[in-house]
């Protein structure tokens, strides 16, 4: 999956993307990506959040989760 691809039209519609990979939660083998998206397309402090074990699985949880909200999200 093209991450620039899904995170620029986002960024467009005012959601701020954050990716962070944890060195102590990979060293211990426990999900150590995180995807979290905020900002003003959400009401009431929402945010779409996900704790992988890889990048590419956090997209695949959270870019659906995006659409439901009405996010558009090219395939």
């Amino acid at each position: 999956m093209d991450v620039a691809r899904v995170v620029e039209p986002l960024a467009e519609q005012g959601v701020t993307v954050m990716f962070k990979v944890d060195a102590e939660r990979m060293r211990d083998a426990t999900k150590p990506w995180t995807f979290v998206a905020s900002g003003a397309p959400f009401r009431d402090d929402l945010l779409v959040r996900a704790d992988t074990d890889s990048l590419e699985a956090g997209l695949e949880i959270c870019v659906p989760r995006l659409r439901e909200l009405g996010l558009v999200i090219p395939d």
